[in-house]
């Protein structure tokens, strides 16, 4: 490959000036071509988070139950019996948008990797997806492409896909946003972990053959769209599902026995990020002969090796004299296996091809002198909280106007697509609870897993936006009767370098921070996702709704006991938590009212540790027979969720307010409030009052209608066609 190095290269390989010149500052002469792109992709936003780690350190990340929090290819939890569960959640927006089959699909591949590279198999997918304005050109194709992908790729490698998420606004037109999520089991003493040791141990390239896909996958993931979007279809990578089963297989295997010093997904940067990482990590020096590395492609160089981002590889250090007892195993799951190096007490990572030497780079400043920014911010001003909205359509049409709504409508076109009971252990699964419910193999033991975040209110307030992410994350697990335990993040935002987004993105960690701290709810892994910002023909940049992603889990002890939100026959319905009746960034106020405006809904943090506490020691004492938190639409399309789920009406008792608008507090999102089904509504409410909890007594369940209480009512199975309607027609099937 003839490329002149220089700080033109440079720039084009998305380093500044002033990086360029640490660079030959580290070097003390122009590097080759090879390590310019190692310099280029461990020095990218995608790899170093130069404009985020200094707002990520204020994260709390430690409490009694983590065992590994962030550092690690995911985080680490102890689940009780000798187990851990293993998470992570990661974006692939920018190859989505470019090629949304094979962008999503290797997300999945990726974060499955980053999950079995800690020795855990992986028992659930869930994923986060945004997508632009239903009726703008190419959101058809994306939506179609991207869940499609999702589905093959978790399908074939035998992992269900139990739970996500899925909306759409224009900000997402030219950038979507795709977060995957995978959650492994181990045993907690057989964890995994990325860091070389051994001077002279033998390090070992494993799985599929190295392409030209993906090259410079990390470098174009760190910088802007324009209308050229299409011509950056090679940096998206190709994925094989059939192989990344063998690999797990294989891996998981060679686990059982003490071969593996230490072992490290090729994932963003490809052999560069791997090799660089281990050896960094372990304080080691690291030396790799390229023509051992096996290719599928036939004139490969040096340069295009270590930058490929070829999916189904792992790299591993292993002890010596088990190296060819790990062989076999490989060769037994018709799976590449080559010695491509071996430790070195150097410091140093030295890269050789044809006996040419490629790259001789120091590691510390691979990593300890990578680019740190604290980036001008610039905070808005939070709006002030909306005042009285006029009812424009009346309580009845409106409920049936925002369950056919894309961001309301039933996800089933979606949901079907997935295998979501494939192992057998999916206990609630989706469209059944607000969080799903996975068995811990050969146990009793259930994990509750969610996805949450809703980008509007972080638009209009970050801070408060965050807090109301981590928020409905804890409180989706509480709904099953689940504790709580942590969370892993995907923080997508536009480009860091305007203060505004930089902005946003520090009032988010700070709310994010804050709420964590209050639930007791540690962060334990997570991605930083910048530069989802699109340049238009017309020249104008549009940015994406500040969307900081939270995947949750928490551990119930019996599975018999998690709750869905499907509630049975002849039922008390009440509310716990309070009603304020604001309708600030609803979706009642943009899908009725037309209007995007006010402060979200206030994130009182002691109310929802509160009222969140009471209802799972009421599920788990087996007072609740369904339980539904509020969120999106409010108390009165949580109610219809409800009925939907279960086929079953209910009649609704005169609202206890001082005065109307009663549209108000029917269709504001309240924090902090659940839906409870119970036999004895009275008995429940007695409890609650004691321990100063709020509960108010909303109807009772029966029939197969819902009845207002001043004569409105409206079938259940209008409701659910309602419900139905927009997927099948948007997706023309």
């Amino acid at each position: 490959m003839s490329m002149t190095v220089d700080a033109a290269l440079a720039e084009r390989f998305g380093l500044t000036g002033g990086e360029y010149d640490k660079i030959l500052a580290v070097m003390g002469r122009t590097p080759t071509l090879t390590e310019l792109g190692i310099f280029s992709v461990m020095w990218s936003e995608h790899c170093s988070y130069k404009s985020s780690r200094i707002h990520l350190r204020n994260l709390p990340t430690k409490a009694p139950w983590v065992i590994h929090g962030p550092g690690e290819n995911a985080g680490v939890v102890d689940i009780g019996d000798g187990l851990a569960a293993v998470f992570k959640m990661e974006s692939h927006n920018h190859p989505s948008f470019i090629e949304p089959y094979q962008g999503a699909a290797t997300g999945v591949g990726g974060i499955l990797r980053d999950v079995f590279t800690m020795g855990a198999r992986p028992v659930a997918n869930l994923n986060a997806l945004r997508f632009g304005d239903p009726k703008a050109p190419g959101t058809r194709h994306i939506v179609d492409g991207v869940v499609r992908g999702i589905g093959g790729y978790g399908n074939c490698v035998g992992v269900p896909t139990v739970g996500g998420e899925v909306n759409f606004h224009k900000a997402f037109d030219g950038n979507p946003l795709v977060n995957a999520m995978t959650v492994g089991i181990a045993p907690k003493d057989r964890i995994f972990l990325s860091a070389a040791a051994g001077v002279g141990n033998p390090v070992v390239y494993v799985g599929s053959r190295t392409g030209r896909d993906g090259i410079h996958g990390a470098t174009m993931s760190s910088s802007e769209f324009d209308e050229q979007a299409a011509s950056k279809r090679p940096t998206v990578q190709v994925g094989d599902p059939f192989t990344e089963k063998l690999l797990i297989e294989a891996c998981l295997e060679l686990m059982a026995t003490d071969a593996i010093v230490a072992i490290q997904d090729m994932g963003a940067a490809g052999l560069t990020s791997s090799s660089v990482e281990m050896a960094g990590k372990g304080g080691v020096g690291i030396e790799l002969v390229l023509d051992d590395v096996p290719q599928r492609e036939t004139g490969m160089t040096a340069y295009e090796m270590m930058l490929s981002e070829s999916q189904e590889r792992m790299l591993m250090v292993l002890r010596p004299e088990r190296t060819e007892a790990a062989r076999a195993i490989f060769e037994k799951w018709d799976l590449d296996f080559a010695v491509i190096g071996h430790l070195t007490d150097t410091g140093r990572i030295t890269v050789t091809h044809k006996g040419v030497v490629e790259a001789d780079i120091p590691l510390a400043p691979l990593a300890d002198d990578a680019p740190l920014y604290d980036r001008p911010r610039l905070v808005a001003e939070p709006p002030a909280r909306l005042g009285w909205v006029p009812d424009p359509e009346g309580i009845g049409n409106a409920l049936l106007h925002l369950l056919a709504c894309p961001d309301l409508a039933s996800r089933a076109w979606v949901w079907n697509q997935y295998d979501s009971d494939v192992g057998g252990q999916t206990v609630r699964g989706p469209g059944t609870a607000d969080a799903a419910i996975v068995r811990v193999p050969g146990t009793r033991r259930g994990l509750a897993l969610t996805t949450d975040c809703t980008p509007r209110y972080c638009q209009a307030d970050p801070h408060a936006g965050a807090r109301q992410a981590v928020a409905e994350a804890w409180r989706n697990i509480t709904a099953t009767g689940a504790t709580p335990l942590a969370i892993t993040d995907n923080l997508n935002f536009g480009n860091p370098e305007k203060p505004e987004i930089m902005g946003q993105f520090a009032e988010v960690v700070k709310g994010m921070a804050e709420a964590c701290k209050a639930l007791d709810f540690p962060v334990v892994s997570g991605n930083v996702s910048l530069y989802n910002e699109t340049k238009l023909p017309s020249g104008l940049r549009v940015s994406i709704l500040p969307t900081p992603a939270i995947g949750g889990l928490g551990v119930i002890d019996d599975v018999t006991k998690a709750v869905g939100y499907g509630m049975p026959e002849d039922c008390d319905l009440v509310l716990v938590g309070e009603l304020r009746g604001d309708l600030g960034q609803s979706l009642w106020l943009r899908e009725v009212a037309g209007r995007e405006e006010g402060a979200p809904p206030i994130v009182d943090l002691v109310a929802e540790k509160r009222n969140g506490d009471f209802v799972r020691a009421q599920i788990l004492a087996g007072n609740v027979l369904a339980c539904h938190d509020l969120s999106d639409g409010g108390l009165l399309v949580a109610v219809a969720e409800m009925l939907i789920a279960s086929g079953v009406g209910c009649e609704l008792v005169q609202p206890r307010y001082d005065s109307p608008p009663y549209h108000a507090h029917y269709f504001a999102e309240e924090q902090a409030c659940y839906i409870v089904a119970t036999k004895d509504g009275a008995a429940m409410t007695e409890v609650a009052e004691a321990a100063h909890v709020p509960i108010r007594r909303l109807g009772r369940g029966g029939g197969d209608v819902l009845s207002f209480w001043g004569g409105l009512k409206i079938s259940v199975s209008r409701l659910r066609e309602a419900h139905e309607s927009f997927f099948p027609g948007f997706m023309g099937n």
